[in-house]
């Protein structure tokens, strides 16, 4: 196993009205695992500026980025794979577009849901819905990856 730098994500908790925007970031149904959206972070830009490009890559929305809520770790014990995840409150400028379409191709799905849709959900972080519908900011220590 190798041992390597953490990759550092930011995501976006986006609510509309008391539904939650999640995405699905596995190509051709590898996986049922839903996400919120955002992504890796480049080197040069803040941590809002990248969330934007993400997002709107990945949804079509764009957004205005707020204050972060969660912190969130996870690792893959059997690569070395560690990645940590900054959430921040953010509101949608406009609708979610019809038509759109995932320039890199990962994101293949997104819907907004309801608390007790995320529910029924298999979803990551364990404290997604905590610190969507929450206050104030979370640390989610260290998880293990799901695929």
């Amino acid at each position: 196993m190798s041992r390597r730098s953490p990759r550092l994500a930011a995501r976006a908790l986006i609510l509309s009205g008391d539904r939650l925007l999640v995405v699905n970031a596995y190509p051709a149904g590898k996986s049922d695992l839903w996400c919120a959206p955002g992504g890796g972070v480049h080197a040069g830009s803040s941590l809002p500026e990248n969330l934007a490009r993400e997002v709107e890559e990945e949804t079509g929305l764009r957004i205005e980025v707020g204050a972060p809520c969660l912190v969130n770790e996870f690792h893959d014990p059997a690569t070395g794979f560690h990645q940590v995840d900054i959430y921040f409150r953010c509101q949608p400028l406009n609708a979610l577009p019809p038509t759109w379409r995932d320039p890199e191709g990962v994101v293949t799905e997104r819907r907004f849901v309801a608390r007790d849709e995320l529910a029924s959900l298999r979803h990551k972080p364990d404290s997604l819905a905590a610190a969507a519908w929450g206050e104030g900011i979370l640390y989610d220590p260290l998880e293990v990856i799901v695929r």
